[in-house]
């Protein structure tokens, strides 16, 4: 039995998020259009205002920090970190054509290792990030001290895997294809953080009080079964990595299992895929 490396399993995050930049470069409408509203509702819990100074953690592509950069306004800063280069990459030629390069900085970092200031952000965000944490304690202690005194974090994780059809339902059809194990338990992944009381205690051991929990709704619309399935292929890279050593031919095999089973999301009228899913949204305060 294996046991669980941290630095292998973020090597393997920061490798696999920099071969997906161009899927998720490719599907960010669609991505954004759905996370706009859960963007928006995490500003809004943070309590971000004009001219604040603000981290965003694993921001991806740049979310929320392009919301909380428009928030803050020119006489605000964004500090946006990420483990991907790439990813980083496509991020910043994003707030380069929005006009907010004055305003977000954006660094390569692990939020477990990489050096925060002290005593600097009025308010800190991070969406669908916490639960690839290897090491959770370290990451919020650090969020934690780099906040001022009332300084609010807000972060928006998933809820279980029932409740959010757009991962399990691939995910699933994937490993019952591939009879693969369920992924083991006690592990990082988009799920892990869906107990609210091992997510408020998390906060809670970090040091933040008076936290608040909410769930929020996240749908995504696709064109077709068949558009889904595409950016599901382009966007996931452990389903690229699960189809690697597959033929051609069995790899469309598995790729159109995924197609059939999201036929019961299909529209019947227009063909369009919707998936509602949850979110859970939650604050802490440092005082």
């Amino acid at each position: 039995m294996s046991t669980f490396d941290p630095e292998q399993y973020k090597e393997g995050q920061r490798q696999g998020w920099n071969n997906v930049d161009g899927g998720w470069q490719k599907w960010w409408k669609t991505t954004e259009i759905a996370g706009e509203t859960i963007s928006k509702r995490m500003i809004e819990l943070a309590d971000i205002k004009q001219s604040f100074r603000v981290l965003d953690v694993a921001t991806g592509l740049g979310e929320p920090a392009v919301t909380a950069a428009q928030q803050v306004g020119n006489n605000g800063r964004v500090l946006a970190i990420d483990l991907s280069t790439q990813m980083l990459s496509v991020a910043k030629e994003r707030a380069i054509s929005l006009g907010l390069q004055n305003v977000i900085e954006f660094q390569e970092g692990d939020l477990e290792t990489i050096d925060l200031p002290v005593l600097t952000f009025d308010a800190a965000l991070c969406r669908f990030g916490l639960m690839f944490f290897p090491n959770l304690k370290v990451g919020l202690s650090n969020i934690y001290k780099s906040l001022v005194d009332g300084g609010r974090f807000s972060a928006a994780v998933w809820a279980s895997p029932d409740k959010v059809p757009f991962i399990s339902v691939p995910l699933d059809t994937l490993l019952k294809e591939m009879k693969n194990p369920v992924f083991p338990t006690n592990t990082p992944g988009p799920f892990s953080l869906s107990d609210e009381n091992l997510l408020k205690n998390s906060f809670i051991n970090a040091g933040f009080e008076d936290i608040i929990i909410e769930r929020q709704d996240m749908i995504f619309n696709f064109d077709s079964a068949e558009a889904f399935t595409n950016f599901v292929y382009e966007t996931a890279s452990p389903v690229q990595v699960f189809l690697s050593n597959q033929s051609q031919e069995r790899k469309k095999e598995i790729l159109g299992a995924i197609t059939e089973v999201v036929g019961r999301y299909t529209d019947k009228g227009s063909g369009s895929v919707n998936f509602k899913n949850e979110a859970i949204c939650i604050v802490g305060e440092k005082q």
